[in-house]
């Protein structure tokens, strides 16, 4: 697959569709895989007139690991909560968002449509935010502004997300199901696709240890209220009624700062992209790119 190169940050990515169509790139969220956007979704996407593009953020998948540089997270939550002075971190949201931008550079797109899904999205956000004028339209599914009142993690979704995956194949895939039965969509879960899933990431490459770096370029970015205000671009957010991992109020919130900003809230999506619900997000997300005035 090709790779594109951020400062010595080797960027994964792959393509779908025809490259004479307006780019579409995609973002996903945290520590999972850019094969987590379903191959199938990607056609269907395709198939609304976009070429699209999908990536692994660094630290995950086959993009650049950066082993053994340890955050502290102990000490990065103390200086968000108390105000002080953060810890040093290895990277922030801005450099995530200036791995989108390398991934259009290699490709020669000028702009795109970005659609990102929970860090995702916040990563989306900061594109809006910091290159404006590389981007087409915005959409920022199941996320959150930064700021610590809003889209908050029930208890049993953080303690999920925050738990260690085992090491050994067999429990770090069961591990990975029982999460998803905390935080996917309850009407439509379906533990047989999420075990496989699950089996397709570990084996493509399984590397925890991004986990801890990625959450602290979130917790170091902070939050992004002021700069969302000021965003111009069309911009759309979609969220689940019955997200766990990020309640409601993060998209509500989102689109309540950007100016003219369109939400859809689906009742029966979780922190997840439930196959039964692909039909309508792909339309959503294709209508708000073809007929967004920016």
């Amino acid at each position: 697959m090709p790779r594109a190169n951020n400062n010595g940050i080797e960027i994964e990515f792959d393509t779908i569709g025809n490259p004479n169509d307006e780019a579409l790139l995609l973002v996903m969220g945290f520590t999972a895989q850019m094969i987590a956007w379903d191959e199938k979704f990607c056609r269907a996407l395709a198939d609304k007139g976009y070429f699209v593009i999908r990536y692994d953020n660094r630290d995950c998948g086959l993009s650049t690991h950066l082993d053994g540089v340890a955050v502290d997270m102990a000490a990065l939550f103390m200086a968000r909560t108390s105000g002080g002075d953060l810890p040093p971190v290895p990277y922030t949201l801005s450099e995530m968002a200036a791995d989108g931008i390398v991934v259009l550079d290699a490709l020669d797109i000028e702009r795109a449509h970005v659609v990102g899904a929970s860090m995702g999205g916040m990563i989306v956000q900061t594109l809006a935010i910091e290159h404006p004028q590389r981007l087409r339209t915005v959409t920022s599914i199941m996320s959150t502004t930064g700021e610590p009142e809003y889209g908050q993690a029930s208890p049993d979704a953080m303690a999920a997300l925050m738990r260690p995956p085992p090491s050994d194949r067999a429990q770090a895939i069961d591990a990975s199901v029982e999460a998803s039965k905390i935080f996917s969509s309850p009407r439509y879960f379906d533990e047989a696709r999420m075990r496989e899933r699950a089996a397709a990431s570990y084996d493509r490459a399984f590397y925890p240890e991004g986990a801890g770096r990625q959450m602290g370029a979130i917790v170091a970015s902070g939050d992004r209220a002021g700069g969302l205000r000021n965003v111009t671009l069309p911009f759309l957010v979609i969220h689940g009624r019955a997200d766990t991992l990020i309640d409601l109020s993060g998209g509500e919130r989102t689109a309540e700062l950007v100016p003219g900003a369109n939400l859809v809230v689906l009742n029966d999506m979780g922190h997840d992209l439930p196959e039964p619900l692909w039909p309508l997000i792909v339309d959503v997300i294709a209508s708000h790119a073809t007929h967004a005035i920016g």
